[in-house]
């Protein structure tokens, strides 16, 4: 099996219980997943399989859409409800009209600080992991994108928000900021994920319906893992020279980046990068995966 599934993880499972889950229908073929999602949180979840696992940094890089719900007034350590969620006494109670007055504010390119319960590594130690034992812990910020913000609902304490974001942007430190910025405070008390990329949790398939027919018919080929980037058609003799780790000549046309490799059916070959402004050379080679890849 080699390809990319689009799995709806339920709450209270970690994203491991769903690779896992994949792996028992698969073994022995490889399986991992891109994009962690906590056990309290739902929705979309890529699992990549086979070679496809290769893709996984790829995948991260898509951009993501969150519903995220928030209880304003309250406070908490792990800015959810992971902690204790102590309730501010007297707090503000903002109108709705102060809620969508602050939101352009985090919109763009910000400076975001990741919240101490999460997986971050501190002088070779995960956060939570410090954060639990009742270190100090402090975090740099750091910049995140956040490319559109939308309240779907709001009634006080609950602020529901649509949330088009970037890569590496942690939502209930986003919950936090924009409590604080509401002279108040928030803790996250629901996550889904609704989209990573063209992956949507429409066309998402249930953690408990996977099996190995539901498998084999909604396995996606793993050009959609590269989506995002620009790509290069290879012709059959670039193909070969590509499949055997040699660097071809090709004019780059402004490329700088890692490029996505196709054949003349639009199938992956490979990731490539500029060796030279007129040569590529692969980084990851999919040539001999994409032979035996279902279509």
């Amino acid at each position: 099996m080699y390809g990319l599934l689009n799995i709806n993880k339920p709450l209270g499972k970690t994203s491991r219980d769903a690779v896992n889950c994949v792996q028992r229908v698969v073994r022995p073929v490889k399986v991992g997943h891109a994009g962690t999602l906590d056990p309290l949180a739902t929705g979309v979840l890529v699992v990549c399989l086979g070679p496809a696992t290769r893709l996984i940094q790829y995948v991260q890089q898509l951009p993501k859409r969150y519903t995220g719900t928030f209880l304003l007034g309250r406070w908490s350590e792990s800015d959810d409800l992971e902690a204790e969620v102590v309730q501010l006494e007297n707090p503000k109670v903002p109108t709705f009209e102060d809620v969508v007055a602050v939101l352009p504010q985090f919109t763009g390119i910000i400076q975001q600080r990741p919240p101490i319960f999460s997986a971050i590594k501190v002088k070779g130690q995960r956060s939570y992991d410090l954060a639990r034992a009742g270190e100090d812990v402090q975090l740099e910020a750091r910049p995140v994108t956040i490319h559109d913000l939308r309240v779907v609902r709001y009634d006080y304490p609950e602020l529901v928000l649509d949330i088009g974001c970037g890569s590496g942007t942690y939502i209930r430190s986003l919950g936090r900021d924009i409590g604080e910025a509401l002279g108040s405070a928030a803790v996250m008390s629901a996550l889904e994920r609704t989209a990573i990329g063209d992956f949507t949790i429409e066309s998402s398939l249930q953690l408990r319906d996977v099996s190995e027919e539901a498998l084999s018919d909604r396995l996606i080929p793993p050009e959609a893992a590269v989506q995002h980037m620009d790509s290069v058609d290879l012709t059959p003799n670039e193909v070969r020279l590509i499949s055997n780790g040699l660097t071809i000549e090709r004019m780059q046309h402004g490329f700088t980046g890692e490029i996505a490799a196709l054949d003349n059916a639009r199938h992956l070959v490979a990731i490539v990068a500029p060796r030279t402004p007129d040569h590529l050379r692969p980084i990851s080679n999919l040539a001999v995966a994409s032979k035996f890849a279902a279509r």
